[in-house]
C-alpha cells in the first residue's frame, strides 16, 4: 500500500515521478489525497489536503494500512501545514512507515521496492496477504 501527497507547487513533479515509475507503482495499491494521482495508475483518491486528506492518510497509517508514504513537500512556513506535516511525520515514525518527502528519497523508495528491499513489511502487516493466510489456518 503506498500514498502519494504532493503539496500544490509539487504536483507536476509528482505526476513526472508517476510516470516515471509507473511500471513498479502499477504492481501495488495506491492512495492519494484527492488533488495528487498518477497518470494511467489506479488510484483511490481520498479528500484533498487540506479538507482532510492529510488526515486520512495519518490515520491509515496508524492502523497500518499503509506501508509507504511518498510527500513531496514544498517546504513552506505555514504553521497550518507545518503542523499538519509533524502530526503525519510522527506517525510515520511511530508506524516504521518508509516516507519519502522529496523526489531523491522517493526514488531510493522505489527502487527499494522493486527489488523487494521492503517485503519486511508484509510480514509485519496485518492486512497483507500474509497474515490474512496465516489467520485461516
Amino acid at each position: 500500500e503506498i500514498a502519494l501527497i504532493a503539496a500544490e507547487t509539487k504536483k507536476e513533479l509528482m505526476v513526472q515521478f508517476c510516470i516515471a515509475y509507473c511500471g513498479v507503482l502499477a504492481k501495488h495499491n495506491i492512495c492519494s489525497t484527492k488533488m495528487t494521482g498518477g497518470e494511467g495508475l489506479a488510484i483511490e483518491q481520498l479528500l484533498p489536503g487540506n479538507q482532510g486528506g492529510i488526515q486520512q492518510i495519518a490515520s491509515r497509517i496508524a492502523y497500518n494500512e499503509i506501508d509507504v508514504l511518498l510527500y513531496f513537500r514544498d517546504g513552506s512556513d505555514n504553521p497550518d501545514d507545518m503542523l499538519k506535516d509533524a502530526a503525519l511525520m510522527r506517525e510515520c515514525d511511530r508506524s516504521n512507515v518508509p516516507t519519502a518527502t522529496n523526489i531523491a528519497t522517493a526514488e531510493a523508495i522505489i527502487t527499494a521496492l522493486d527489488r523487494g528491499d521492503l517485503d519486511w513489511r508484509e510480514f509485519w502487516n496485518p492486512k497483507s496477504e500474509y497474515n490474512r493466510a496465516k489467520k485461516t489456518r
